[in-house]
């Protein structure tokens, strides 16, 4: 079993400690809360700093929500870089902007450690399950000697290349998950406005090629009406402000992204920002009906 530090317990991140815990490994945790109460029962270990949680394991795991939190544990006076011991494996499975992992990568590197980028797909979900799809930026070695963790937390692993890979598969996904709500939202409202009963639509359409797991999951959120978060709107409109900056340094033309998260851009202005980004669906309904 391992020794691991583990940082950043949100929607993601704890049930991800929770399955590490119940597989035996030792976790230090950092950023613990109340509601963190079943973490410690399993035996987890509350520390007080990055620091304190990156000194004396093998594996840092970071569950972060934006590039500027992954440079602050890393990098701060109390934070990883100064405490990891030769060896150390730095796992961000946050997702973020993929030319800063680079750097985090090389930083981490001059201090004797070593670096993966593993973003996850899967929601909430996912996480409870350990069904995640984890997208891996780093070397063979590093992503062989991480690969029982991944195997804890998810099932479909991919070492897709050198660091900053990972994260740049996470943006893709992002755009095709983000852009097929859009394009479910949309049906959606159009067939409830020519007065179709969407429970029945969705059933129709899962026989067919929409059929997807976004239209199973988050197809009948937008039936139901439940939007507490799995992956909240306002976090879904960063990863596409990555992908169209990304984009724009490319040069390359994301027409559909852009408008995408330019919708997410006008729920979150609504207050709908902490809402699953099903709720998306909200945003289309009422642009639909002229509010």
């Amino acid at each position: 079993m391992s020794n691991i530090g583990f940082i950043g317990l949100g929607t993601m991140g704890k049930p991800m400690a929770e399955r590490l815990l119940q597989a035996g490994h030792i976790l230090k945790l950092h950023r613990v809360k109340d509601t963190h109460r079943s973490l410690l029962d399993l035996g987890g270990k509350p520390t007080d700093s990055a620091a304190m949680a990156a000194t004396d394991v093998e594996f840092v795991i970071l569950m972060l929500p934006n590039t500027p939190d992954v440079e602050q544990v890393l990098f701060a006076a109390d934070g990883v870089a100064n405490a990891i011991g030769p060896g150390t494996v730095v796992i961000d499975m946050s997702s973020i902007d993929p030319v800063a992992t680079r750097d985090f990568a090389e930083r981490i590197a001059a201090k004797g450690g070593s670096y993966l980028d593993a973003p996850v797909s899967g929601g909430e979900i996912g996480a409870k399950a350990g069904t995640l799809s984890i997208m891996v930026g780093g070397s063979q070695t590093d992503f062989d000697n991480a690969r029982g963790l991944f195997e804890v937390m998810g099932k479909n692993i991919t070492l897709v290349g050198e660091n900053g890979a990972g994260q740049i598969a996470k943006v893709a996904n992002q755009m095709i998950v983000g852009l097929t709500i859009e394009a479910i939202g949309e049906a959606f409202v159009l067939a409830e406005q020519a007065g179709a009963d969407l429970a029945k639509v969705r059933e129709a359409l899962m026989g067919g090629f929409a059929q997807s797991r976004i239209l199973e999951v988050h197809g009948k959120r937008m039936i139901d009406k439940t939007f507490e978060p799995g992956f909240a709107i306002k976090l879904h409109h960063k990863d596409l402000t990555l992908a169209t900056s990304a984009a724009e340094s490319l040069n390359v033309r994301v027409p559909n992204t852009l408008a995408t998260r330019d919708l997410m851009s006008a729920a979150i202005k609504k207050g709908n920002g902490g809402r699953d980004h099903s709720a998306l669906y909200l945003e289309l309904k009422s642009a639909d009906q002229g509010n």
